[in-house]
Formats: C-alpha cells, sequence, structure tokens
C-alpha cells in the first residue's frame, strides 16, 4: 500500500462543506450549488467502491481497457458513476485502502468469461463439450457474440462472408480488425467483394441490438459446424505424404488419382513441392541459405545424382549457380570424383535439401514463390 495518500485529495474541492448544508458560490459559469459531501465512512455497496476507484484512476491520467468488460457491467459502472457526487477524503481513503489489501491477498485470477475459460482449458477438454459450452454461452444475453467471432481464423469466417446475405457480410467485415477484414475481403470473388464492400454504406443506422442479434446468429452457425479430426484439408495431406515419397511411387499415385477424380489429382499436383520445382518455387537469394543448412557430402550426392537427368538437373544447377562461386566450383570439383551413385541415395539427399527448404519456409525465413499454374 502507498504511504501517501495526498493525491487522493485532488478529488475533493478545496473547500470544506458541512455535511447538513449546501453552498451557493458564483463562477464565471453562473451560480454553482455544491452538494455537501458523504458524511459516512462505512455502507457503501461493491458497486459504488467500484465508481470511486474508477474515478480515481482515470482523474489520476489511468488508462482503463473497460472496453474489454461486457456491456451490462460498462452500463451499470456508467450508471453508478452519474448517480454519485462526492466522496469525503476518509471514505475515499479507506475505499482505495481496502482495494489495494484485496489486491495484494489475489493469489490466482482466472481469465473471465466462458471463451477465456476455453482458451485455457483447450486441449484438456474434449471438443464436443468445448463445443456445447460455446453454444450454452452465446445463447446467453450478457455475452457479446463479437468478442469470439473476431478471434476466429479467416478460414472459418471465409465461408460464412461468401455465403450469406451482403448485408449480414458488410456488418460482419465492420465489426472485425481493419487487418482481418481488408483479407477477407481480399479473398472473396471480385463481384462479391464490391457487392459486400458497397452493402458496408448502409450500415450506418443499423441500431446496437440488431448487430448483436447478427453476431448471435452467425456464432450459431459457427458452433454447429462438426469439430474437424484433421487440421488440414485433403489436398495437403495426401500433398505432404507425396512430397517425401519417392519419385516413382509419386508418379504412380498421381496416374490413379488422375483416373479417379481428375480434378482432385490437379489440386495434389499443385500441393506438391519436389525437387524440380525448386527454379520456379525458391527465390534465387534464398540458395545460399538452403546450402547452410545441408551437409556438404549431401549436397555432393544430390548434385551428383541430379547430372543428366532432366528436371531435376536444372533444380541442382539453379542452387549451384546462386551461391558463391568459389563453394560452387569446389561442390563440381567433388561431384566429377563420385562415381555412381544410387537411386536411394540420391533420393535421401534430395529429400535433405527439401527438408532444409520447408524448415526455413516454417519459420517465416524465406517465401516459397506461386507457380503459374496456380
Amino acid at each position: 500500500m502507498p504511504q501517501d495518500l495526498t493525491p487522493l485529495a485532488r478529488i475533493v474541492p478545496d473547500r470544506r462543506i458541512a455535511p447538513d448544508r449546501r453552498i451557493d458560490r458564483r463562477s464565471d459559469r453562473g451560480l454553482v450549488t455544491l452538494e455537501p459531501a458523504l458524511p459516512q465512512r462505512l455502507g457503501l455497496s461493491p458497486r459504488e467502491k467500484a465508481a470511486v476507484i474508477v474515478r480515481y484512476l482515470l482523474i489520476d491520467g489511468t488508462v482503463l481497457p473497460l472496453a474489454s468488460l461486457p456491456e451490462h457491467m460498462q452500463a451499470a459502472l456508467t450508471e453508478q458513476m452519474g448517480q454519485m457526487r462526492l466522496i469525503n477524503r476518509a471514505t475515499l481513503d479507506e475505499v482505495v485502502t481496502e482495494f489495494l489489501t484485496e489486491l495484494e491477498a489475489v493469489g490466482l485470477s482466472f481469465p473471465g468469461g466462458i471463451e477465456g475459460a476455453l482458451r485455457m482449458m483447450d486441449g484438456h477438454i474434449s471438443p464436443s463439450a468445448a463445443s456445447r459450452l460455446r453454444r450454452m454461452a452465446s445463447a446467453s444475453s450478457k455475452v457479446d457474440p463479437w468478442e469470439r467471432i473476431m478471434v476466429l481464423p479467416v478460414d472459418r469466417l471465409l465461408p460464412i462472408l461468401a455465403d450469406e446475405a451482403v448485408e449480414v457480410g458488410a456488418v460482419m467485415l465492420s465489426k472485425l480488425p481493419v487487418t482481418k477484414a481488408a483479407e477477407l475481403l481480399g479473398r472473396l470473388p471480385g463481384d462479391r467483394a464490391r457487392r459486400v464492400a458497397y452493402a458496408v454504406s448502409m450500415t450506418g443506422q443499423v441500431d446496437p441490438e440488431t448487430v448483436r442479434r447478427i453476431g448471435v446468429a452467425l456464432l450459431a452457425e459457427l458452433d454447429n459446424q462438426p469439430p474437424r479430426a484433421f487440421d488440414t484439408g485433403p489436398v495437403e495431406r495426401v500433398g505432404a505424404i507425396l512430397n517425401v515419397s519417392p519419385a516413382l511411387t509419386r508418379d504412380d499415385v498421381l496416374l490413379g488419382l488422375e483416373a479417379e477424380d481428375a480434378g482432385f489429382a490437379a489440386e495434389v499436383r499443385r500441393a506438391i513441392f519436389t525437387f524440380v520445382h525448386i527454379p520456379a518455387r525458391l527465390a534465387p537469394r534464398d540458395a545460399p541459405k538452403i546450402i547452410r543448412l545441408v551437409e556438404q557430402p549431401v549436397l555432393v550426392t544430390a548434385f551428383a545424382f541430379a547430372t543428366g537427368k532432366p528436371g531435376i538437373e536444372d533444380a541442382a544447377e539453379f542452387l549451384l549457380s546462386n551461391i558463391s562461386q568459389r563453394l560452387a566450383q569446389g561442390l563440381r570439383e567433388e561431384m566429377a570424383e563420385r562415381g555412381k551413385i544410387k537411386d536411394k541415395d540420391g533420393e535421401e539427399a534430395m529429400s535433405a535439401i527439401l527438408n532444409a527448404i520447408r524448415t526455413l519456409e516454417a519459420g517465416g525465413e524465406i517465401v516459397l514463390r506461386q507457380d503459374e499454374e496456380e
């Protein structure tokens, strides 16, 4: 607890006021009536004490995140502050002292709200239980549905924006953070994006309760979606498997997929990143970063194996051409001394280079370009 509470005096006027009198005095704004200070030092309700603490912190210049409170609590606090007038010094000292005592006695805090609790329990309770709790919470009139909607990933919000009425989409864009709204709008087809953007211009007169009901309806739709067993789609999963498969296996599987479902096979081909794709997808300036992650004997094996083979030879030459010429010359000399390399050893060496590329991409150190087909 602070030793000096003299800043509290800033709240009380300099002129003392008897508890049973009202004093009128003139100022440059006319006649001002000063109501008597509250004589009691005890008996304030918890809501009144909260109003006193907030008032003191605000007058002291503290920025309080009151907007993070539920709206009904913000309204109750504001109404209480509007009902109060003057608090004497003794009462103020007692309220502040009690607040600091309770604050210092806190040993454990909880996130507050069902969504915060669910984030804390993520991975410890089943997805079905979490979904049921979210549905129960969204049905409560005291919960702001937009607090949950705003933190959802773009991939979950995009289908809603694409399928719902443009007016609903306009309300959702208006409630979301600007960066997330811009990303969503950029992923919509051009005509749909223009219609939703235009609908935003018609949301100026929408009342808060309508916005809340729209949020409740959207949240109910999102909560009714069954939980997914996999974090990625089937195209990404098949592509990731084929990325590390031997070339013969990969080609055979792709031929079979094309016979069964040509559209799915085409998407899988776009998701695959193999040694052949290095010149088209990797920026030349990133080649030295890849080379530094792979041991030199592995590089020599991969490049020697690629020599004379269409496609992969171009990839090896791309990497050699975009590193220091001294290092490239040393690798070429070692490649010339290597004898015949088994297919298994060559595939493993190229896989090591591809793994280095994926590691750097996952860490955000490089960005693979999209090929022309995509």
